[in-house]
């Protein structure tokens, strides 16, 4: 399993939310690639990066910050992106700019036609962001709360050609309280693409219960606020997830 470190870009620096609240932020470096190049050091094999500013206006807002990223990686491990993709020329200028994969999040709850045109464009590339409160999906950097069921509009999004669901439990979100094992499993059991737990992995018990599951189709996950302040270490998480098969 992989753990994949997040960087949230919030007016050009990395920062963390509780529960997506702007105004409930922490910012924990002002340079954005030099973070980067710091997960890339400690062994990170995938990043997770969000924009934050682009997730509630519905256009990017942090392309420098991202470009210096991409910079920083040097095409050295695959990025995924999301936060404010609503067309397919930003989808296209991601990746031409050397993102791997584009996550795509309240458009595909609001425009499941785009969400089709960009898998048609762009197979392989493309990742669904859903985000849940009590198991129903909320958009527009989680201001809103929709009566779409996850798990249904789950299924009918995997049929739509996308690579992976990443599924955000919003009520753990930057809380640091631990994983919604249990939905993160039902999701996963009822879809054949790979699922990426997000939301509230605290400690390496986290990490153990996310392996314990990973054979029902999970195979990642997000962690952020956890490895900023210390009560996760980085690389003792993916070296537990890379050796838990032999610990059973």
């Amino acid at each position: 399993m992989l753990i994949i470190p997040a960087i949230d870009l919030k007016d050009g620096q990395c920062v963390r939310l509780k529960q997506g609240n702007m105004e409930n932020v922490t910012v924990f470096s002002e340079n954005p690639g030099t973070m980067a190049k710091h997960w890339l050091d400690n062994g990170a094999r995938r990043l997770h990066l969000v924009d934050l500013n682009g997730a509630f206006a519905g256009k990017p807002k942090n392309e420098l910050a991202i470009r210096s990223i991409v910079k920083a990686i040097d095409n050295k491990i695959p990025i995924q992106l999301g936060g404010g993709v609503r067309d397919l020329k930003t989808i296209e200028r991601y990746l031409d700019n050397g993102i791997t994969y584009v996550i795509i999040g309240t458009a595909a709850v609001k425009t499941p036609k785009f969400l089709r045109d960009a898998c048609c464009a762009f197979p392989g590339c493309i990742m669904v962001g859903l985000d849940a409160k009590g198991g129903k999906v909320a958009t527009d950097g989680w201001s809103q709360v929709t009566d779409y069921d996850v798990i249904d509009l789950a299924k009918k999004l995997e049929d739509y050609g996308v690579e992976a669901i990443i599924y955000t439990d919003i009520g753990r979100d930057g809380m640091l309280n631990g994983v919604n094992i249990e939905a993160t499993v039902e999701l996963a059991e009822v879809l054949t693409i790979p699922v990426i737990a997000s939301g509230g992995i605290a400690s390496l018990d986290d990490v153990k219960a996310l392996c314990a599951v990973e054979f029902e189709g999970i195979i990642g996950a997000i962690t952020g606020r956890a490895i900023y302040e210390g009560s996760l270490n980085f690389k003792e998480a993916q070296l537990l997830a890379d050796n838990f098969d032999l610990k059973m």
